[in-house]
């Protein structure tokens, strides 16, 4: 056995959860609280964020601990998905907007947001229904089956409107049919199926705004004070950065606040200001820690649903970094999209450490489960 083998096997035994996952997830969320801090000058999220951290710390040894085996129950997976899909169905009808988006029940000081249950709700569902139906995977009809599930999901965020969210959705369906056997063939009827939805997106379903800031995103220093402006600050922060940065709260286009929401959907680009390319390194290490974990325990797992599950959880994760690392280096036009562990907010950074809590506790308990499993593995199942 490797010796990054033993030391993930002798830390995933030990009493409160496995460590490999735990320990690089709580350092990520200490360096987000660390960047969004403000030393004192202002407001600070930073107190709020570290409350969540304690929440959510105790969750996952909460998840890890107990047998969240019934997780592979049909029932129990189809009323997370009818629960989470009601939720945003209710948000169009009561919630007030926020920056002219119905995303968020507020509750007082807390804010809830449906999209994140919904995430580990598709996850389960879409883990469910490969797990069997993998072997059967070339009949077309499986893919439309799945990608219904997925799409009424998108089409509810899509209506908030939350763009960065329905791409977060869409590509973490794509990924999990991708990891499934997908054929090449059906790939390329996928591939022109999204060019045909997303030319309808264009020209009916996108708010102005939104095909302002892609126009943008081709060309933001064409309108630096208007559209682009967000895209050409975040671009500016990364790049002052240099080698080794301006140093911990020393960040200007952050603490000065050229940098719009660099707490939440600019946090690594506000990172990477005043960790430089040395910090950034970092943090990259620390994600390929997490995820090469994952990957190893998906690749272990007892039963097909744990397998996708937990490559659900990967794909998820990875997708929302992708997204917000490229939308900060102006790879991406800005969508609103979060970095886990590190973005300001409470729920998302619970559904995180759910997730990996979810993971260690099938991992761990399905040891003795057969992959194997009985026609009850369907959806629709008894």
């Amino acid at each position: 056995m490797r010796p990054i083998q033993k030391v993930a096997r002798f830390f995933s035994a030990t009493p409160g959860g496995d460590w490999t996952l735990f320990f690089p997830a709580v350092t990520l969320s200490l360096l987000g609280i660390l960047t969004m801090s403000t030393f004192g000058q202002g407001t600070s999220l930073a107190p709020r964020q570290l409350l969540w951290l304690g929440i959510a710390a105790v969750l996952y040894l909460g998840l890890s601990t107990i047998d969240m085996s019934f997780m592979r129950r049909t029932s129990i997976v189809m009323a997370l998905y009818l629960v989470s899909a009601t939720l945003l169905g209710m948000l169009l009808l009561f919630a007030h907007p926020v920056m002219g988006a119905r995303a968020w029940f507020s509750l007082g000081v807390i804010s809830f947001q449906p999209a994140d249950l919904a995430k580990l709700a598709l996850i389960a569902l879409l883990a469910k229904y490969l797990s069997r139906r993998y072997v059967e995977i070339g009949d077309f009809r499986h893919i439309i089956v799945s990608g219904a599930y997925a799409l009424t999901l998108m089409l509810l965020i899509l209506v908030e409107p939350d763009m960065g969210n329905a791409i977060i959705f869409g590509t973490l369906w794509l990924g999990m049919m991708l990891v499934s056997g997908i054929s090449k063939k059906h790939l390329a009827v996928l591939g022109l199926i999204g060019l045909v939805v997303a030319s309808v997106l264009w020209f009916e379903g996108l708010k102005p705004y939104q095909r302002t800031r892609i126009i943008s995103f081709v060309n933001p220093a064409s309108d630096i004070r208007g559209s682009g402006y967000n895209a050409y600050q975040a671009k500016i922060a990364v790049g002052s950065g240099e080698l080794f940065g301006k140093g911990i709260g020393y960040g200007t286009q952050s603490k000065l606040r050229f940098l719009p929401e660099y707490q939440t959907d600019f946090v690594f680009a506000a990172f990477a200001e005043e960790w430089g390319f040395a910090g950034v390194t970092l943090l990259l290490a620390l994600y390929a820690l997490l995820f090469a974990r994952l990957a190893q325990i998906a690749r272990a797992a007892a039963t097909n649903f744990d397998a996708f599950f937990t490559l659900g959880v990967l794909i998820l994760l990875a997708a929302h970094v992708a997204i917000h690392t490229s939308i900060s280096l102006g790879l991406l036009p800005v969508t609103g999209t979060t970095i886990p562990f590190m973005s300001s907010g409470g729920s998302h950074l619970v559904l995180e450490f759910a997730a990996l809590g979810i993971v260690t506790s099938l991992a761990r308990h399905g040891r003795g489960a057969s992959r194997d499993l009985s026609a009850n593995e369907y959806v629709g199942g008894s």
